[in-house]
């Protein structure tokens, strides 16, 4: 699904130049649950960025799907990120002036989707994640794992080619973040992509595949037995 090579990305300031990423080597395959982890300022965060083109590389190739995206203008990357990929943060991002179905068809308005297709299928993946009771509430009605099941069907509504979760869990409770560490390992079982990354060892093993970074590079990588 994603091919990188010899990817970097340094930003500079007139006094300071920082790589925050470092000739990386990468690969994703379509399936795939892969796990970023690291300590604070190793880099993940930002490689993560890059793989959802919310951030250009300085240097290095970038295939996704076949296409070369590094370089890209930000209106193709743009395009290109809203067709095939959604987005879990930690913070949820909801928008508490609109109902939990109208969070969710958010993700539809720039698509050409009809109105009734929205509500469908937003129905349709809030019936997935469990969240369908509520769908008249607001945010502020529902608790933080609520909140975050409801950010997950904003992120599959659209039926991306990928997944990736920002520390999906970090504002979660230990019970809370177990549930929605099972209902995203569930996602993949049932063939989505994802890509997530995670300060928590015991959320990392959920993945398939865990890479650990440290100061922008990948210092090794790890599979789950079967």
């Amino acid at each position: 699904m994603l091919h990188m090579r010899n990817l970097s990305r340094v930003y500079r300031t007139d006094m300071v130049e920082t790589t925050a990423i470092d000739a990386i080597d990468l690969d994703i395959e379509q399936g795939e649950f892969v796990a970023i982890m690291g300590p604070s300022g190793c880099g993940k965060s930002t490689l993560l960025n890059l793989i959802g083109m919310l951030d250009s590389p300085s240097s290095g190739s970038y295939v996704f799907n076949g296409q070369e995206v590094a370089g890209l203008s930000e209106s193709k990357l743009s395009n290109t990120r809203k067709a095939n990929i959604g987005f879990i943060f930690q913070s949820f991002n909801l928008v508490d002036e609109l109902s939990v179905r109208e969070n969710v068809e958010l993700a539809l308005l720039y698509h050409d989707v009809s109105a009734s297709e929205r509500k469908r299928r937003a129905d349709e993946v809030m019936d997935r994640v469990g969240i369908a009771h509520r769908a008249k509430h607001r945010p502020s009605q529902l608790s933080g794992g609520q909140q975050q099941r409801v950010a997950v069907a904003r992120a599959l509504v659209a039926e991306p080619k990928l997944i990736l979760a920002d520390e999906p869990t970090g504002n979660l409770d230990t019970q809370h973040g177990e549930e929605v560490m099972k209902m995203i390992q569930q996602l993949n079982a049932e063939g989505s992509t994802i890509v997530m990354v995670t300060h928590s060892p015991s959320h990392a093993d959920y993945a398939t595949r865990v890479v650990n970074m440290l100061d922008g590079r990948i210092l090794q990588e790890r599979r789950r037995a079967a």
